[in-house]
């Protein structure tokens, strides 16, 4: 068939055809009883027999005889793009003359061929109704603006069926081709919309097709005649079968482990043990690259080189404009450090941070370089922190030390105290005695004369613990060049005003033979000596809190602990399936960001092993913590503010919890997006499963959930806290769940690492120095100039420039984001009106949000997000520009 290309479509055959659905009002939030669950299946029911007549109407609009045997045809809007870097190799070829290039593609049948699948089958062969064959064909009319990659280009297809074809329900497409190419949409009459959103690989053998869906939600049970063994062969194309090499082309999804982090051919100091599949390092599974097996050990894959590709599934790839944003701020990164090493040179001075001057030279000029290098020194210089206009001196204030516990990029470390003094959950024979050196005397001036008791009832104090975390691994740690560390507990007590001061300091070190105490307490500075002491003390804590917070919070429980259930998706969800179709805008990228990662982010030498404290023993800290301490029932917002005793229960509240305390940012703004999420989830989940037959017989759920548990977090799979998945509700608090973690929860632990930790005297990534000792040779050292001593136990100049850039691109958002409450794929829920109602209340919801936050920020009673030099809480804010705003809550877990 012949194919027009158009800029905009008029149907021709279906102008009258509407999907008309019954409006109704939509149900309160959380108020889904059985008797309006009952209501919504009669609905259901009801528009499953309107879109059977629509099929008749389908046909009978193209005002031909239903009596006759003569095909029908039926017009179709095919948009292709095709990647600028192809495209732009076109059009040189075609520009400077190249027939024969052009010759040669002719030579191979330069199009597409796409084939309409009906939804019903034919009566003796069961076999799905297809049209004709249609070919897209440009190679005769090579049109500019598709050489140019100029946005989408649309073209006009016309398919023959027989009248009694019914509707079309999925197409199948070969490219005949010799490169890629991305296919956009396919909407047939207007009626039938196809979003293939999809990279179309060049046939390795004329069999090859792609199948591609119309929009619409099916369950399993649900699925017409028509699609339903297309709807399997896909799933089993997808889950592949175990074997073999992967190719960048293809589209298999499979499970393996952390394999792939060392680089034993490197030398003995890159071997790292295999993450996952044993009870001393379990992990989460990561997505299987299949390449072959180094020479040193034959259950470790040879690492990727890096300026290869890693790989991912195709359609899992970033688009043109997320990796070129990601590639320019990587050469920015590379080329930031230039201008330190040619200042150190210059200077012919020592790579350490001498003063405060030194400190901020990072987000200025350097008058000292020649002139020539000025543009080149405004263009790469790094943007001041958001921290740095507040700060007059190198030490983090104590105010600003307890308001980041929970307003800055970690505030899922802190805990309420409840027994004091705090005690281990270490093996007391390996790791010594599990009381606290903390005792009465170092904090009981510090309540504001409470008693401790009186305190701990009246929810005052509040603890930082990362002995536990640490100490197993401090002597490794401490043996690693210019790394020093301790295992911290800080004390904080809630004031009248609502915020949280520092009032002490615990240091531990794992017990020894000498007489040397393994354990010390800091208390607030009496005079200029402690006063250093405690800012070296608290720049210890803040070097366990951003380990922590990278390791555990970031990496782990969003990273790696949601890419099984990613994969899971991917394998056992039909892309018809109503649950893939709700979850896939918060499943974008993750996967080909975790592969980078495990690149360049935690392999051997990688960022950070190179930054943190914990160097390479860093992904066996992760481990420990999700063996140990991760529970997927726990990482709803809810859940996780009363594990940490932030909140208590209360059914007077909104969500069901009352803060302990109130002026909490993350968890205030928090809940305002959980709450969202979760009415929005109910909403979605009712009206798809009235009931828990509905739940439980839908195989390709169950196998979704029982393969992310026992395959994805193999490790973990026999304990008990595993949310059962029977009832509607039971897959409300999932689904929420996953969602508030790959939104909301990772872009307020991801998208402030710069703002927050770009000033490295505020938030070292590692420490160099031990607190001095009066014994300790450099005591004197300290005593003579404790500025430089101080600010000489954080990494080197070359080092923290390094760090600060690293942070700096994983902080931004890309061109192409996609932000909480906005979604693409509306078109999928046309004629279902609850559903569209429900997400464009969402979206209203987050702008409402959005505004509430503005009010808050600019509240004065609220001490911990407005004031003079307090920074405004704004990583919660859904919206964003571009770069490194310190706000914005993508959809998925995109960096």
């Amino acid at each position: 068939m012949t194919t027009t290309m158009i800029s905009s479509f008029n149907s021709k055959a279906l102008n009258c055809v509407l999907w008309n659905t019954p409006k109704f009002s939509s149900p309160p939030p959380n108020l889904f009883s059985s008797t309006k669950r009952r209501r919504l299946q009669q609905i259901r029911k009801k528009k499953k027999a309107h879109d059977q007549a629509t099929v008749s109407t389908l046909i009978s609009s193209t005002a031909v005889d239903q009596t006759t045997t003569l095909p029908v045809e039926l017009t179709a809007l095919v948009t292709v793009r095709k990647s600028l870097k192809l495209s732009i190799q076109d059009m040189m070829l075609h520009w400077f003359g190249n027939h024969d290039h052009f010759s040669h593609h002719k030579e191979k049948e330069k199009c597409l061929v796409l084939q309409l699948v009906s939804t019903e089958t034919e009566a003796e062969s069961m076999k799905p109704k297809l049209s004709n064959e249609a070919i897209l064909d440009w190679s005769k009319d090579l049109n500019l603006n598709l050489i140019l990659g100029a946005g989408k280009t649309s073209y006009e297809v016309k398919f023959e069926v027989d009248p009694k074809f019914g509707m079309p329900g999925a197409i199948t497409v070969s490219n005949k081709y010799e490169k890629e190419l991305y296919l956009d949409s396919i909407n047939v009459e207007g009626v039938v919309h196809i979003a293939c959103n999809s990279w179309i690989q060049p046939d390795k053998d004329s069999s090859e097709k792609r199948i591609f869906f119309s929009t619409k939600a099916y369950l399993p049970d649900e699925t017409p005649a028509g699609l339903k063994e297309l709807r399997e062969m896909e799933l089993r194309q997808l889950r592949g079968d175990g074997t073999g090499l992967r190719l960048p082309s293809d589209r298999t999804y499979d499970y393996d482990t952390y394999n792939d982090i060392g680089n034993p051919d490197a030398g003995i100091e890159y071997i790292r043990s295999t993450l996952g599949g044993n009870y001393t390092h379990p992990h989460p599974r990561r997505c299987r690259t299949g390449r072959p097996p180094t020479s040193t050990d034959d259950n470790m894959e040879s690492p990727e080189n890096e300026y290869k590709r890693i790989y991912v599934p195709r359609d899992e790839e970033f688009e043109e404009a997320k990796q070129g944003a990601l590639d320019v701020g990587k050469l920015k990164g590379i080329l930031r450090h230039i201008i330190p090493t040619l200042t150190i040179i210059a200077s012919r001075d020592s790579n350490v941070f001498k003063g405060y001057a030194d400190t901020n030279c990072l987000y200025s000029t350097n008058k000292s370089l020649p002139k020539i290098l000025n543009k080149v020194q405004e263009f790469l210089k790094f943007d001041p922190p958001k921290l740095i206009s507040g700060l007059k001196s190198c030490c983090l204030p104590d105010e600003e030390f307890g308001r980041q516990a929970i307003a800055g990029v970690n505030p899922m470390s802190i805990q309420r105290l409840t027994v004091f003094p705090p005690v281990s959950k270490l093996d007391p024979s390996i790791y010594g005695p599990q009381e606290s050196a903390l005792k009465e005397e170092h904090i009981i001036g510090h309540l504001n004369g409470m008693s401790i008791q009186q305190a701990l009832e009246e929810n005052k104090l509040f603890i930082l613990d990362y002995h536990d975390i640490f100490l197993p691994y401090l002597d490794q740690i401490n043996a690693l060049d210019d790394r020093r560390a301790y295992g911290t507990r800080t004390i904080l007590f809630l004031t009248s005003l609502g915020t949280l001061k520092p009032i002490s300091i615990e240091l531990s070190f794992p017990p020894t033979n000498s007489d040397s105490p393994s354990k010390q307490v800091l208390t607030p500075p009496v005079d200029a000596t402690t006063n250093w002491l405690w800012q070296i003390g608290k720049a210890h804590v803040s070097s366990n809190d951003a380990c922590a917070h990278q390791l555990i919070h970031h990496w782990l429980r969003t990273h790696a602990c949601m890419e099984p259930l990613i994969i899971a998706a991917h394998r056992q969800l039909s892309v018809m399936h109503p649950i893939y179709k709700l979850l896939n805008p918060h499943m974008r990228y993750t996967l080909k960001m975790n592969a980078l990662a495990r690149q360049f982010l935690i392999n051997a030498g990688g960022v950070i092993e190179s930054n943190f404290t914990a160097g390479k023993y860093c992904m066996e800290m992760s481990c420990a913590a999700y063996r140990d301490w991760w529970r997927f029932d726990l990482e709803g917002l809810p859940a996780d503010l009363l594990r940490r005793g932030m909140a208590v229960p209360d059914s007077t509240q909104v969500h069901g919890i009352r803060l302990v305390i109130e002026d909490y940012p993350y968890a205030t703004d928090g809940l305002l997006i959980w709450s969202a999420i979760e009415t929005l989830v109910r909403t979605y989940v009712n009206y798809y499963y009235p009931d828990a037959s509905a739940v439980n017989f839908d195989t390709e759920l169950q196998a979704w959930y029982n393969e992310s548990i026992n395959l994805g977090h193999a490790d973990l799979r026999h304990a008990s806290w595993w949310p059962k998945l029977s009832t509607p509700d039971d897959l409300t608090s999932i689904l929420a769940t996953i969602i508030w973690v790959t939104s909301a929860q990772h872009a307020a632990l991801n998208n402030g690492q710069y703002p927050y930790g770009g000033y490295v005297p505020t938030r070292s990534p590692h420490m160099r120095r031990l607190l001095p000792e009066e014994h300790d040779p450099e005591y004197t050292t300290f005593m003579q100039d404790p500025q430089k001593y101080f600010l000489s136990s954080f990494p080197s100049l070359l080092e923290a420039t390094k760090y600060m850039a690293a942070i700096d691109i994983i902080s931004a958002h890309s061109p192409d984001e996609e932000y909480i409450g906005d979604r693409k794929d509306l078109s999928t829920w046309s004629a279902d009106t609850l559903i569209i109602e429900a997400f464009y209340r969402f979206s209203m919801e987050m702008r409402r949000i959005e505004k509430e936050i503005e009010q808050r920020n600019t509240d004065s009673n609220l001490r911990n997000r407005c004031g003079a030099g307090v920074s405004p809480y704004e990583l919660l804010m859904p919206s964003s520009e571009p770069g490194v705003t310190c706000r914005g809550v993508p959809n998925s877990i995109s960096i």
